[in-house]
């Protein structure tokens, strides 16, 4: 996009307080869940950015996108210096809140272009909340470098370092992720490993599920303390199988109603108990399409409530 898509550099064009909303939500949302990594507070973050706006006399926006953005940041911003002193306490593994597309949230917020796969969230959280601000206007919404830093009170050269400096410490995973996500969202061969991996790991299948997995595949849990869960993320191979196909572990999700459904844009596997979900598999798969790389188990009641089947 150019800044003239963006808004930045139009002329001002008076719009109500409800105009605004329906014009930018969807966006001030896309933008507060690739920064936040969960729903309630991307929608707390697009909610206090439109209370804040009936205070401005809004004929003055010169560039009432632009403005979105930059509230949108700003808040998130500040979420994320403050959240990192509750992820120091958070007992086990950190993981994004996922989105199901059929989640109780206005539909044009789930349009699949604005999706972003479960996978790509999770890196995200390798960033420091402004390489993040930066990478996320760069790479997800295309902003160039001067309307970055205009967004952000950076420079243009600071703003070119940080998603320099992002793109480096995401280099090594990048490769095996993609947004966002795959324009086929019923993927035939992702349907078929997600049949071979169900198969598998319900007839507690050593040799079907080593078939499946990748060289280095990755399993992280996240149970928030509130569930029983694996504490630490598991990333040797050996490992990631032998938790796979236990019979003393992760036992209980073989009781469970197994579905597929959309999260993130990407068909998962959700696990019901009478009809409630009660963990989510989101999986991401290695460059072949043919194994699986990443595992991520939510089991965190807390991060489950936009997630419908």
């Amino acid at each position: 996009m150019t800044g003239k898509e963006h808004g930045i550099g139009q002329e001002s064009v008076a719009l109500s307080l409800e105009e605004l909303y329906q014009r930018y939500r969807k966006y001030s949302f896309a933008i507060a869940y690739r920064m936040l990594g969960t729903v309630t507070d991307a929608e707390d973050v697009v909610q206090d950015c439109f209370v804040e706006l009936k205070k401005k006399p809004l004929n003055d926006l010169q560039n009432p996108k632009a403005y979105v953005a930059k509230m949108t940041m700003n808040r998130c911003l500040n979420l994320l210096n403050s959240a990192r002193k509750q992820r120091e306490t958070y007992v086990g593994q950190w993981l994004p809140e996922p989105l199901g597309e059929s989640a109780d949230l206005p539909a044009d917020w789930l349009e699949r272009k604005d999706m972003i796969s479960y996978a790509f969230l999770v890196l995200l959280e390798q960033l420091k909340p402004m390489e993040r601000a930066v990478f996320v206007l760069r790479e997800a919404f295309q902003y160039d470098y001067k309307e970055i830093a205009e967004l952000l009170g950076k420079t243009e050269s600071n703003c070119r370092q940080l998603f320099s400096r992002s793109r480096r410490l995401l280099a090594s995973e990048e490769s095996a992720h993609a947004d966002p996500v795959s324009s086929n969202i019923m993927s035939p061969s992702r349907i078929k490993v997600l049949e071979r991996f169900t198969a598998a790991f319900l007839a507690y299948d050593v040799s079907a599920m080593l078939e499946l997995l990748a060289e280095q595949p990755v399993f992280v849990a996240d149970g928030g303390g509130n569930v029983h869960t694996v504490m630490r993320p598991m990333v040797v191979r050996k490992g990631v199988l032998a938790l796979l196909t236990s019979r003393r572990v992760l036992t209980v999700l073989r009781e469970r109603e197994l579905v597929r459904t959309v999260i993130n844009g990407e068909v998962q596997l959700v696990f019901l108990k009478e009809g409630t979900v009660r963990e989510v598999l989101c999986i991401s798969l290695a460059p072949d399409g043919e194994h699986i790389q990443d595992f991520y188990l939510m089991i965190n009641p807390d991060k489950l409530g936009h997630i419908r089947v």
